[in-house]
């Protein structure tokens, strides 16, 4: 069995300056695909891509309830790699689909075990953004032994005030035109508390109004999430099947505070060895840097890379190229099979 990686990265955090801009590892067809029987109704897609003797991976998608690209099999070597992706429970191909009953964190924690023993996984590298860190950090900590290490991006530790800072007033101040289109499906009388004002229609009888109010809240977050915006995260956010399942499973989350029966930074004495690389992007305005800086000061085998002219997207060119030297450095730091 593999050992910890106890001496990875540096403790203080510092901006990334890349000096060749990372690409993409090349378009991937899955090898195996699965359908998961897990608590009724759900069944989830879970597909394997590249080689099936390599270090075994876990992505964890944004949201909840984003599903996954096929560019998210992109990010691992695949000669290196045993890369494991998943939609969560009412996203993606998993069904049924935007179902709320049964859908919070400690399911998809469970999940995530039901899947590695399915696939006769021992242990894994887990490698989650936005949404996706706060599951990864989740997971680790319920269940640190088969965690080989983490890869972070866009930290979310689903605290209220991040909540707020996003769906209420903090965010809005830099982007008021997209904040109008937010909030411009809810009355005015119900705006001083728009998370609940979306969850009343997005969970309500009235199909129209609930695709309406869908599209409203993707669109926010897909507009928001780089720097420059990008026609393609934009297009991905606002269409119906996603806008549909990413609004009423994120809503629903956060008007239950995600769930979480302890805060995050609370646990971090359970992964405290597990060694793992953070990126953030300095302007990132959906989860703010400072997530990531607190995140850091309490893990002391985490390593900060801070990207000095990106947003919230792993698409972010700073970003993504972070990723990719994160994910290279793993593979040659935990040589596969274990001795």
């Amino acid at each position: 069995m593999c050992g910890r990686l106890l001496h990875w990265g540096v403790r203080a955090p510092f901006d990334y300056n890349f000096r060749t801009m990372r690409t993409l590892y090349e378009p991937l067809e899955p090898y195996a695909r699965h359908e998961l029987a897990v608590d009724t109704p759900h069944r989830l897609y879970v597909e394997e891509c590249g080689n099936p003797q390599g270090l075994p991976v876990v992505f964890l998608h944004g949201g909840p309830g984003a599903g996954c690209e096929t560019y998210h099999r992109r990010f691992f070597d695949p000669q290196r790699y045993r890369i494991v992706l998943f939609d969560q429970r009412g996203a993606g191909r998993s069904t049924p689909h935007a179902a709320l009953d049964g859908n919070d964190t400690g399911a998809l924690v469970r999940d995530m075990e039901a899947i590695r023993r399915h696939l006769q996984i021992e242990r894994w590298l887990v490698f989650g953004g936005s949404w996706g860190s706060t599951l990864a950090l989740a997971y680790a900590q319920a269940h640190p032994e088969p965690v080989l290490g983490l890869i972070l991006r866009g930290i979310f530790l689903c605290r209220r005030e991040e909540i707020r800072w996003f769906y209420q007033e903090g965010a809005s101040w830099a982007f008021p035109d997209y904040w109008a289109d937010f909030i411009a499906p809810i009355p005015a009388a119900e705006r001083s508390d728009l998370v609940h004002a979306y969850y009343k229609r997005l969970t309500g009888a009235d199909a129209a109004v609930r695709q309406e109010c869908a599209r409203a809240w993707s669109l926010w977050e897909g507009r928001t999430a780089n720097l420059v915006p990008r026609a393609a995260v934009v297009d991905f956010f606002g269409s119906a099947h996603t806008a549909l399942s990413l609004a009423r499973i994120e809503c629903h989350y956060f008007v239950h505070d995600a769930f979480l029966d302890a805060p995050i930074l609370s646990r971090m004495d359970r992964i405290a060895d597990i060694p793992g690389v953070i990126v953030h992007g300095r302007y990132d305005l959906i989860c703010p840097l400072r997530n990531a800086w607190e995140l850091h000061a309490a893990w002391p085998s985490s390593r900060l890379v801070v990207v000095p002219d990106a947003g919230h997207s792993a698409t972010e060119p700073g970003i993504l190229s972070a990723l990719l030297d994160a994910t290279d450095r793993f593979a040659k730091e935990l040589p596969w099979p274990p001795m």
